[in-house]
């Protein structure tokens, strides 16, 4: 459990980004995890943060439940379950420091592709329904997410490149995290990462999740498409420079 008012603090302000990401601005969820790495070592952060991340996830699926694109959602499921299996067998023998600065030149690489999408209405509308775009990187959020919760960027240069209004994109993603985050419990629980002491803590800090959930479905009924996608490309930026100064 914490010991101080400070690291009471963060583990708030980490609820509060959390239930922030989860309606949209998935970049935020990047804080929340330095924020939770500041009170408790990195390794068991990764378990304390997976039930929060569980709990937003059912607000966001309850908001945002009109405006789930499935077709996207299906294609991304297998490889991330693929991903999440090879996460847990590499997660005793890997650090995800080694791990983080890969990811996040793939991030940054991924991020370079969406501006040219952006900029290009014909890759824009070939690259979504292109059959490779999807494994690679269902893979490879399935691997972020059971190393180091970090799956965000990924999956927001995948949704970017769908071309899905903001509503659309906060309520795919919601599905895609809320069925990704169960699937991870039993391994994180395999690994010792979730307890007892975690769970209580998760129990406490439920009312910054609400916060942040309130807060950021006011936002973005605020924010036109343009600006939200340019933020999600800007927040994908910061999270694989993250990933990479990390290491």
């Amino acid at each position: 459990m914490l010991d101080s008012s400070w690291q009471w603090a963060c583990a708030y302000a980490a609820a509060v980004c959390i239930g922030l990401s989860k309606t949209g601005f998935g970049g935020v969820g990047m804080v929340a995890v330095l924020l939770m790495a500041q009170v408790m070592p990195p390794r068991e952060s990764t378990g304390a943060v997976l039930p929060l991340l569980i709990v937003a996830d059912i607000f966001a699926v309850y908001t945002f439940r009109r405006f789930t694109v499935w077709r996207h959602l299906v294609k991304m499921l297998p490889p991330a379950v693929l991903g999440i299996v090879s996460g847990w067998l590499l997660m005793p023998h890997i650090s995800a420091r080694f791990f983080g600065p890969l990811i996040g030149w793939m991030v940054l690489a991924l991020v370079v592709l969406t501006v040219a999408q952006k900029l290009s209405g014909r890759l824009s509308a070939s690259a979504a329904e292109h059959p490779s775009i999807a494994w690679p990187l269902g893979w490879t959020a399935g691997v972020t997410t059971m190393l180091a919760n970090a799956a965000g960027a990924v999956m927001t240069v995948y949704l970017l490149a769908c071309r899905l209004p903001k509503y659309e994109f906060v309520g795919t993603a919601a599905w895609f995290f809320f069925i990704v985050n169960v699937i991870k419990v039993p391994f994180s629980a395999s690994l010792g990462l979730i307890n007892g002491p975690s769970l209580w803590l998760n129990f406490l800090l439920i009312p910054g999740i609400a916060v942040g959930v309130v807060a950021g479905r006011f936002l973005l009924g605020k924010i036109n498409q343009q600006a939200f996608e340019w933020l999600m490309i800007v927040f994908s930026l910061a999270g694989g420079l993250r990933l990479i100064l990390a290491g």
